[in-house]
């Protein structure tokens, strides 16, 4: 991957178009068209054989031909001569190139090739980029660029829009240039076969020209480098999902439409909920959410003011934010005189504001100004209803006019909605050019409003600073990982409850005294043994829920009622499935359930991201979409808190209040656990807890079933998230003999981060910053400890004081760019500690990694007055340069020496 290369995409001074046309409706006929309406101020050069110009412009026989070499190349020719002129295009120097034509895969050439094999292998070999096939090409209106099929241009504005379907390109276009919205790119990736999300989001989430990201996604082909792409930008700006497929029938289409693998929709939602991006259910709520980015400015708080001229819509428009989890403003003492002094006596008196129906211009802004004046409110939502009395359009105009010059105008945002179609339209259209949110219903402006919160909600959530497990929970993975590999050696591909115990055991997961017996003096022994009342259970690796073929009897007291249980259940089960294999019984010591709750908790491999986790009610039967709460591991115990809270605020977990009920922290400890088993044990391949026993801080697995891999392969990309590198942690000693640990940062760290970062004299911060700094916050440094391991990397040096506390000695941290050439270190010292040689060891650990890594090369940069940062660095191999002009030693490693 090069993002130098999609400099060339998004910052092209030349254009190519190869299979350039004067005949009407061709591809190379209607790019030319567009290309040279745009305005675009570099030179527009068609190829083709056929014409001697193409609308007026001198055309050029064949590549080869080219006065230059293109920046961009648009290809519009059929599928099958796209191989040879990529490979032309590569060889000339051309960096990137469009593909319109469809069907490659499928048109296959005399050595058993298809031409998109063959067209990616030559791209590759000269290192050009291709965007496509199937695209309707891209629009970059800054530039005047428009190398699109689309039947129009696009606006000039702040929103990158990217998406797989061309036709929804084309939805949006129409409706935006209806709205007067803009874009700063629009892109059609068509089927993504070089060119896909993660470089794209990466290169839109650093442009200044894009405040907002919004994209349409049929399938997801690269995992861990959209995740990583995608938590990147959202840090910096909201990025907006639309995602087909929510229906089985949906996702079979979408499959169909790119040829991506089929994921399940519960899990797509819920890495996006993680990578901090909002997810959009249709193209309404889609259009509603961009004029809001389009228009608003960051939300500062979650409360919306509600003013209205009719009780109706201002009481659908309640309804759908109390019932979205939103937040109404209340009036205080001072809003309500003012608001009680301007209105008629029969206004409502609290939120929402009814103005009364004959509310005219200066009574609506009055209202307004008086609103924006005071701090009740985040947004405030005006809804007009077409009257008699006030002229909409003119009220419209007051209030955009008052809007405009009000000092609060980017600390409260205001959103409208002019109800009714022929009356109301132009008074939208005002908004519009004025540049302020306008819904068609009152439903829809709440709507988009909740995605501002929920982005909000989002972001914060990522700032939290997770709570540790409790340190005596073990997590054994040599233990677990021995005994998996001893049962898969076995020919075992599924554990039991019985088998499985131990397994669990090793991460501090607590199960019921299970057994195994072949018969029924067995059964009765075991049962004896382990003490009444137990249960007996069907053992068959052919049912899956005991419970269907009536395999389960419950609250057994004595030898006699086992005896007879486990013959009558073995013939029942014979009876109702002849085809069954039956092993023996399972005898359980019957857990305490007086008062408890039981949940079931799973682990799915999802076949794009790969291990995800559920969470829902016990029963047999459940469908993961609608019935569990999803989220993909790693999990730390905020991450698994809110997992739970979105399980309850959802219905897929149902709080009893029983007397012995859920516990919120043990059951995030059990949870976070499981994450643990699940990232350490790559043999698992599926996990059933059904169901797991909530007993308040006791939480005990009563049936377990664990699917293993038919071959045990290490493989380090099956989850979706890097998880925290333990294998990294290393154990040193400091040169006054004192032990240290030197590991990867961790989200848990950031209080001792905080007190780290205050702990620097004000020389050593001034070296580190470049310059006089202020202490961190608290959001400054949750983005420091909550790092991607996947294109970040901060190692700290940790010591245990006298009271067993941790304290942090130091740091070094390194970022890299997208094509893993470049890392640009930097590091400080606690004052106190220098002098030990820690430097040294955090330096050479992050030279390690990066080697290990296959970065190119590492960099740093430290101050003049800094000289013993410079000749660590030197002493260890880097180059060492002054830039006098800017004050600063510059520091360089090749490390593919």
């Amino acid at each position: 991957m090069s993002q130098r290369t999609l400099n060339s995409l998004f910052n092209p001074k030349s254009i190519a178009i190869i299979g350039a046309s004067n005949a009407d409706r061709k591809a190379g006929n209607v790019i030319m068209k567009n290309l040279l309406a745009g305005g675009f101020s570099g030179p527009i050069m068609p190829v083709t054989p056929k014409y001697q110009a193409v609308q007026g412009v001198l055309a050029y026989q064949n590549i080869e031909a080219l006065p230059l070499i293109p920046d961009l190349a648009v290809i519009c020719t059929a599928a099958h001569r796209v191989p040879a002129i990529v490979e032309t295009l590569a060889q000339f120097g051309c960096k990137v190139a469009i593909i319109n034509a469809s069907g490659m895969a499928q048109e296959i050439d005399s050595s058993g090739i298809d031409c998109l094999t063959q067209a990616k292998q030559y791209a590759k070999k000269y290192g050009m980029r291709l965007l496509g096939p199937n695209s309707l090409g891209m629009i970059l209106p800054t530039l005047g660029l428009n190398a699109s099929l689309a039947h129009t241009s696009a606006l000039s504005g702040k929103i990158a829009f990217v998406s797989q379907s061309a036709a929804i390109c084309t939805t949006v276009l129409d409706w935006a240039n209806n709205k007067g919205i803009g874009f700063s790119s629009f892109i059609s990736l068509g089927d993504a076969t070089d060119i896909d999300f993660d470089e794209l989001l990466d290169y839109l989430g650093r442009d200044s020209k894009t405040s907002a990201i919004m994209l349409y996604i049929d399938s997801i082909n690269e995992k861990r480098h959209f995740l990583s792409a995608a938590r990147a930008a959202a840090r910096n700006k909201p990025i907006l999902v639309i995602k087909s497929g929510r229906s089985v029938e949906g996702t079979t289409a979408a499959k169909l439409h790119t040829g991506g693998v089929v994921g399940n929709d519960a899990v797509y939602e819920a890495a996006f909920r993680r990578a901090g991006m909002l997810r959009v259910n249709d193209l309404i709520e889609l259009f509603a959410a961009v004029e809001t980015l389009a228009h608003s400015s960051a939300l500062q708080g979650e409360r919306l003011a509600i003013m209205t001229n009719g009780g109706g819509p201002a009481v659908l428009a309640l309804d759908e934010l109390m019932l979205g989890g939103g937040k109404s403003s209340e009036l205080d003492t001072q809003t309500y005189d003012k608001l009680n002094a301007l209105l008629p006596s029969t206004w409502s008196g609290q939120n929402p504001i009814d103005i009364g129906g004959d509310a005219d211009a200066n009574r609506y802004t009055a209202a307004l100004k008086i609103l924006m004046d005071s701090d009740i409110a985040d947004a405030i939502l005006v809804l007009h209803s077409p009257s008699a009395i006030g002229d909409s359009v003119d009220i419209a105009k007051a209030m955009s006019a008052m809007i405009s010059t009000h000092p609060n105008r980017n600390r409260v945002n205001i959103l409208t909605n002019w109800s009714g179609e022929d009356s109301s339209y132009l008074a939208r259209k005002h908004f519009n050019q004025a540049g302020i949110p306008t819904y068609r219903t009152p439903e829809g402006a709440v709507g988009a409003f909740m995605h501002m919160v929920e982005y909000r909600r989002n972001q914060k959530l990522l700032q939290e600073v997770p709570q540790s497990i409790p340190v005596d929970i073990p997590t054994d993975s040599q233990r677990a990982r021995g005994l998996l590999q001893k049962a898969h050696g076995a020919g075992k591909r599924i554990l039991e409850t019985h088998e499985a115990s131990q397994i669990l055991h090793a991460y501090g997961l607590k199960t019921i005294d299970t057994h195994f017996a072949d018969n029924t003096e067995a059964a009765v022994a075991i049962a004896n043994r382990i003490g009444y009342p137990v249960a007996i259970k069907v053992q068959s690796p052919d049912i899956h829920h005991k419970s269907d073929v009536h395999g389960v009897m419950l609250n057994l007291a004595n030898a006699e009622e086992v005896a007879s249980a486990t013959d009558r259940i073995i013939d029942r089960v014979k009876g109702l499935n002849e085809h069954a294999r039956i092993e023996g019984v399972i005898v359980q010591k019957m857990a305490l359930t007086a008062g408890a709750q039981e949940i079931r908790v799973a682990v799915i491999n999802d076949p794009v991201f790969g291990p995800a986790i559920l969470l829902g009610e016990g029963g047999s039967e459940w469908e993961p979409t609608k019935d569990a709460a999803v989220a993909l591991p790693p999990l730390n115990m905020t991450l698994a808190r809110y997992m739970v809270i979105q399980a309850l605020k959802t219905n897929k977990l149902k709080d009893r209040h029983l007397p012995l009920g859920l516990d919120m922290h043990s059951l995030c400890v059990m949870l976070t656990q499981l994450s643990h088993l699940v990232i350490d044990c790559p043999e698992i391949a599926s996990l059933d807890l059904n169901p797991v026993l909530c007993a308040g801080v006791d939480v005990t697995l009563l049936d377990v079933n664990i699917q293993l891999h038919d071959c045990l392969e290490e493989n380090n990309n099956r989850l979706a998230i890097q998880p925290y590198p333990k294998e990294l942690e290393q154990h040193a000693v400091l040169k006054n003999g004192d032990p240290i640990m030197l590991r990867p940062i961790l989200p848990e760290d950031e209080p001792k981060h905080l007190a780290f970062d205050n702990s620097l004299s004000d020389e050593d911060r001034y070296k580190r910053y470049f310059g006089v700094r202020s202490k961190m916050t608290h959001e400054e440094m949750a983005v420091l400890t909550q790092i991607d391991y996947a294109r970040e990397m901060a190692f700290i040096a940790t010591a245990k004081q006298d009271d067993g506390d941790e304290i942090t000695l130091g740091a070094i941290r390194a970022s890299i760019d997208p094509d893993n050439t470049e890392a640009e270190f930097a590091m400080a010292v606690r004052s106190d500690h220098q002098g030990q040689g820690l430097g040294r060891l955090l330096l050479e650990k992050l030279i390690a990694y990066y080697k290990q890594n296959d970065t190119e090369r590492l960099s740093g940069f430290t101050m003049f007055e800094n000289r013993s940062m410079a000749s660590l660095a030197k002493r260890l191999g880097f180059t060492v340069t002054f830039d006098m002009e800017e004050q600063l030693i510059r520091m360089d490693m090749d490390l593919k020496q």
